[in-house]
C-alpha cells in the first residue's frame, strides 16, 4: 500500500499534488479546502473562531490521523511548539523545532552571517536611532510580506517585531534540498511582491518568475547565482537544514543579500516542478532520510525551455465566486475556491501561471491573465448585482 502523508498548513495544495504525483496517499489538514486539492487529497479544514487558519486549529482537526509521515508548510515554521504538537507519535518529514526556534530568529541569523563573512542587511531589535539608511519594521512571525512597512523615525515600533536594514536592488529566491551540511540547488527565481497587477500592495508576495541563465532579470546572474548556493550551503551547515528549503534575498551587483530564510516548502518550488520535471516531495522525503538528488541546476538553467512564472491573485473588492468548477481544466489556474464561496478584498483568490521567452514576458503574460480573470470575476458580480 502506499505510504500515508499527513501534511499541514495555510495552503497546502501544491505540496499534496506533488505527493500525489510521487504515489503517496495525502491527507491535508487546510485553511481553504480549494477544489483541485480535494482531487489529490483527503481534506481536513484547519480554522480557528474567525474563520482563519491557526496552527492549533491545524493540531485539533489532525487528532486521531495515523500517516508514515508528516509535514508542514507556511506558516508552521513560526510555530515551532505546534510543530512539535503537530509531530507528536508521528516521523517528522522537515526541520523540527529546534532547528526552526534558531533559523527562523532574525538577530540570531544576522549574527550567524556576519559570522560567516556574508554580505547581509544590518538587522536590529529596536528601532535605529541612526537616520541613516533605510529600514524595514517586520514582525517575527512573518509571511508573504504581510506587516512589513518602510519604518520612519518617530513611527512607534512593532510588537514582537524587528528592523531590518534596505537593501536597494531587486528581490529574488533560491529553492534547494539539504541533507543537514550538503545542498543541491534547485531553482533560482525572480520574488515578486506588492505588485498592483495581482492586487497586492507594499510588500506583500505576488509571486515567482522561475529565471534561466543569462536573462536580464538579475545582474551578474552567473556570479549570483553561485553565491547564491554559498549562501544556503553556509546556512545549511550552520543550522542544520534538511529537507526543502528556500531563501529570499535581494539582489545587489551579483551578490544575495539574504532577507529570510523558509525552512520547509516554498512557492517557487511549484515552478521548478514544472520546468525541470522534478518530484519536489519526493526530493524532500529523501533529503529528510540524508538522501540528495542528482540534479545539475545550472544544465537545466540554460536549457532551452520557457521561462515559467506564477502569482497570487488578490481580490480588489468583496467577491462570491459563482461556478469555479470549469477552472479546474484550465492548467494555467489553481488553488481554486468553491462555488459560493465568500472572498473578502485582499483574500488570496487563485494562482495563476504564464510562461514566455524571458521574465519580462512572463511577467506580462501574468498580467494578462491576471487581468483576464479580474474582468471574467468583476462581470460576474455585475451580472449577480443586476439580476
Amino acid at each position: 500500500m502506499a505510504p500515508r502523508v499527513l501534511m499541514a498548513g495555510v495552503s497546502t495544495r501544491a505540496l499534496a499534488e506533488s505527493a500525489a504525483r510521487a504515489g503517496y496517499r495525502v491527507l491535508a489538514v487546510d485553511g481553504f479546502g480549494d477544489l483541485d486539492l480535494r482531487r489529490v487529497a483527503e481534506v481536513r479544514l484547519a480554522r480557528d473562531t474567525r474563520g482563519r487558519f491557526s496552527p492549533a486549529a491545524a493540531i485539533h482537526a489532525a487528532q486521531g490521523a495515523r500517516a508514515d509521515g508528516v509535514v508542514y508548510v507556511a506558516s508552521f515554521e513560526n510555530h515551532p511548539r505546534a510543530v512539535r504538537a503537530f509531530a507528536v507519535g508521528r516521523a517528522l518529514w522537515g526541520n523540527p523545532p529546534g532547528v526552526l526556534e534558531q533559523v527562523r530568529d532574525p538577530l540570531l541569523l544576522a549574527a550567524t552571517l556576519a559570522r560567516l563573512g556574508l554580505a547581509a542587511p544590518a538587522v536590529r531589535a529596536a528601532a535605529p536611532r541612526s537616520l541613516r539608511g533605510s529600514w524595514l519594521a517586520k514582525p517575527r512571525a512573518s509571511g508573504g510580506g504581510a506587516g512589513v512597512v518602510v519604518w520612519r523615525p518617530g513611527q512607534r515600533a512593532p510588537r514582537d517585531g524587528y528592523f531590518q536594514e534596505r537593501i536597494a536592488g531587486v528581490p529574488g529566491s533560491i529553492v534547494f534540498a539539504a541533507d543537514g551540511r550538503h545542498v543541491v540547488p534547485l531553482g533560482l527565481s525572480r520574488l515578486l511582491s506588492g505588485e498592483r497587477a495581482f492586487g497586492a500592495a507594499g510588500f506583500r508576495y505576488a509571486g515567482n518568475i522561475l529565471v534561466r541563465r543569462g536573462d536580464a532579470a538579475f545582474t551578474d546572474d552567473d556570479r549570483l547565482c553561485v553565491r547564491a548556493i554559498a549562501l544556503a550551503e553556509a546556512i545549511t551547515r550552520a543550522f542544520g537544514l534538511v529537507g526543502v528549503n528556500g531563501i529570499d534575498f535581494i539582489a545587489r551587483r551579483g551578490t544575495p543579500y539574504p532577507i529570510e530564510v523558509n525552512p520547509r516548502y516554498t512557492a517557487a518550488m511549484e515552478l521548478v516542478e514544472r520546468a525541470y520535471g522534478l518530484s519536489i516531495f519526493d526530493i524532500h522525503a529523501r533529503a529528510c532520510a540524508g538522501g540528495l538528488p542528482v540534479f545539475d541546476l545550472a544544465a537545466a538553467r540554460q536549457a532551452p525551455h520557457p521561462t515559467i512564472g506564477k502569482a497570487i491573485l488578490y481580490a480588489r473588492a468583496d467577491i462570491v465566486f459563482r461556478d469555479t468548477r470549469a477552472w479546474l481544466e484550465d492548467d494555467s489556474v489553481r488553488d481554486i475556491s468553491a462555488p459560493g464561496q465568500r472572498c473578502r478584498r485582499g483574500q488570496p483568490i487563485c494562482t495563476i501561471f504564464a510562461a514566455g521567452r524571458d521574465a519580462v514576458e512572463c511577467r506580462a503574460a501574468l498580467g494578462r491573465r491576471a487581468a483576464a480573470l479580474y474582468a471574467e470575476l468583476e462581470g460576474h458580480d455585475a451580472r449577480a448585482r443586476s439580476a
